[in-house]
């Protein structure tokens, strides 16, 4: 199967969109020739079926989700929804990252010092009459075998002002950092770009050099805009095969997916100004074109920008 970028092709207003509302963001996305034959059935973690044969066949798993390009793509792309359907207003959230004093290696460790800390963390809001809390937590890896954790917390209302010293103190293990979001009008997006990078010296260091060079805006430990060399995906080969990246607590809001004309599509998005468009044409080993797809996102949020004048990636 060979995939090429084309340019833009709008689908007709009475033409079939799937439509996926994740909070301020809308993401369009039509294909000319329909959704794709479905051709398995998963049995259990180990076998499925191939429906075309009947024939019971084994999973191959890998050692890694990096040689599982598509599994991360889908879990990040899952993770940047879930934070867009949850985070309509960036004041109601703050983002911490908690990190370990020593090389802590283990990741049911990780999750386990985590639940502690976020029922410190209620009790702690508890006492000071503060709302409750939400929370989407990201794991991350580190080149030196150590894992950090990132974590977004979410109020029902203007998030409170928590002493960073105080989180600290709750966390115990080492040394944290909390944020706000103000600003940020696309924060799935925001906060799941850089998981599966890695800034270049730490990367060498690491022996994880597999990827694209690129550079990336980033905060110095005085809150300074800094730019930063990085390995695209390079990250993405320290992760353990089948492990969670992301975790949500129980009031984490999902998307919605509906299935409506494009004209219907229209009505919803209304004045909200396009921030990413691509169309792919999918063709057989013969060359010969087999689908054409058209991908749109819009963001309430945002400011007007010429179609496309994003960086975003698919």
């Amino acid at each position: 199967m060979q995939i090429q970028r084309i340019e833009n092709l709008r689908p007709a207003p009475k033409s079939p969109v799937t439509v996926k509302l994740c909070g301020n963001v809308i993401e369009i996305r039509h294909s000319v020739h329909g959704p794709p034959e479905i051709i398995i059935q998963k049995l259990d973690a180990d076998e499925y079926v191939d429906l075309r044969t009947g024939e019971v066949k084994e999973f191959q798993h890998t050692a890694s989700r990096a040689e599982d390009k598509a599994s991360v793509a889908q879990s990040l792309r899952n993770l940047r929804d879930i934070i867009n359907a949850s985070l309509t207003d960036p004041e109601s959230a703050l983002w911490m990252t908690l990190t370990y004093r020593k090389n802590m290696k283990d990741a049911q460790r990780l999750y386990e010092d985590f639940h502690a800390f976020i029922k410190r963390l209620r009790r702690y809001l508890i006492k000071r009459g503060q709302p409750p809390v939400e929370y989407i937590t990201a794991a991350e890896p580190q080149g030196r075998g150590a894992w950090h954790l990132h974590v977004l917390l979410l109020f029902p209302e203007k998030a409170p002002f928590i002493p960073n010293a105080h989180i600290a103190k709750l966390w115990g293990h080492g040394f944290t950092k909390t944020k706000s979001l103000q600003g940020v009008d696309n924060p799935g997006l925001y906060l799941t770009a850089y998981l599966g990078d890695m800034e270049l010296t730490e990367a060498v260091m690491s022996g994880t050099q597999r990827g694209r060079l690129g550079e990336v805006e980033a905060e110095d430990e005085q809150g300074r805009k800094v730019k930063k060399a990085v390995i695209k995906g390079a990250r993405l080969h320290l992760y353990p095969s089948g492990f969670n990246l992301y975790r949500c607590s129980r009031g984490v809001k999902r998307p919605e997916v509906l299935h409506m004309t494009e004209g219907e599509a229209q009505q919803i998005i209304g004045t909200a100004p396009l921030t990413y468009e691509k169309t792919i044409a999918v063709a057989d080993e013969t060359g010969e074109t087999r689908n054409i797809i058209n991908y749109r996102q819009y963001n309430k949020s945002a400011p007007a920008t010429q179609p496309g004048a994003t960086n975003h990636t698919e």
